[in-house]
């Protein structure tokens, strides 16, 4: 996320070398923008449920600054919104290296970091230290080692909650052995309950779910939803996923780890269809997985998204994507007859 030139020479090195000497140059103001693009008016949005007001409804996936070191960087390429994490309450090492591999004939990304960071304690000290020229979120996970993952999620809620905008429990990554668990009616029941019961001091907090879903599971988690998620705002739809469609070309398709970039776009927004027409309206949605353009980010928000969010992509993209999209998305609007974006979200239901 630097100068054009830049990134292309970033991307001569090793995937997660590239990805350390990015986050560096950012943390030291090389190749930010001294001022952040003029972005379209039509496609504002205030998330109904969470409040969220956003000056554009893109925004950029947790993963990319795990650490929380960059986020107002990251908001002067345009970006609406930032997710800073996944951050766990002890630091930890993650997966052995290599854990990052680009699939570049696929556009695409395998990753099996496992939650590497360096713990809530610095994480959010850098918080606290940022201004907010954007709404800055959290998201929070739980240790691979943890007895109790619950009391966790707990934890980096009742930390974060004083510093960041909103919060997000990531309990669909499937590189921590047995997380996407969480996902299952009566862990999910569990989880909701301790969590609601957390001091968030009053911020949004929004569930991240994984594309690996089949209908009776986003009715089970609809249902727990209604039941005992009432505190809620809204679901991020998805994280990555243990696919592998039989297109992939790249010589590293086979390796472990959650797919994410332009293979995820359709099982994503399929996902997220499923929830918005069982969620009638109910939660706030942001929509992810392999955004490449306004007009997928369209297809999103017709799906049911009142915003998005984007990384893998960012990798064959550039650093001008966020911008780009929400200007192509505003021709798209406005091509439909749609002033605001608001009057799109869910229209292909």
């Amino acid at each position: 996320m630097i100068a054009a030139a830049g990134a292309r020479l970033v991307r001569l090195l090793p995937p997660e070398t590239a990805h350390t000497v990015t986050i560096r140059m950012l943390s030291r103001g090389l190749g930010v923008p001294a001022q952040a693009p003029e972005l379209p008016v039509s496609t504002r949005v205030v998330m109904s449920r969470s409040g969220l007001r956003l000056c554009s409804p893109v925004g950029l996936a947790a993963g990319f600054d795990k650490n929380c070191e960059v986020p107002a960087a990251m908001a002067r390429f345009g970006f609406g919104f930032v997710e800073c994490g996944t951050v766990t309450p002890r630091a930890q090492e993650g997966n052995p290296r290599p854990r990052l591999f680009r699939l570049t004939e696929d556009r695409a990304v395998i990753n099996r970091m496992g939650f590497n960071n360096e713990g809530l304690e610095p994480f959010a000290a850098r918080l606290a230290s940022f201004s907010r020229p954007v709404p800055i979120g959290a998201n929070v996970g739980a240790n691979k080692d943890s007895e109790d993952r619950i009391a966790d999620y707990v934890t980096g809620i009742e930390a974060v909650a004083p510093y960041a905008d909103y919060i997000t429990i990531n309990i669909s990554s499937p590189n921590t052995p047995g997380l996407r668990g969480l996902q299952d009616r009566a862990s999910l029941t569990a989880l909701l309950a301790r969590c609601g019961a957390a001091d968030r001091q009053g911020k949004p907090v929004f569930l991240k779910v994984a594309p690996d879903l089949d209908e009776e599971a986003v009715a089970d988690i609809c249902s727990v939803l209604g039941a005992d998620g009432s505190w809620l705002s809204g679901l991020i739809i998805s994280n990555t996923t243990l696919a592998r469609p039989a297109s992939l070309r790249s010589e590293e398709k086979s390796e472990a780890g959650g797919l994410s970039g332009a293979p995820l776009f359709h099982p994503s927004t399929e996902v997220l269809r499923q929830f918005a027409r069982r969620l009638e309206g109910g939660f706030d949605l942001i929509g992810a997985g392999g955004i490449a353009s306004g007009r997928d980010a369209y297809v999103k928000v017709r799906a049911g998204a009142s915003a998005v969010q984007l990384y893998s992509m960012l990798v064959y993209e550039g650093p001008g994507l966020a911008a780009r999209i929400a200007w192509e998305l505003s021709r798209c609007l406005a091509e439909d007859g749609f002033s605001a974006l608001g009057e799109a979200v869910g229209k292909d239901l």
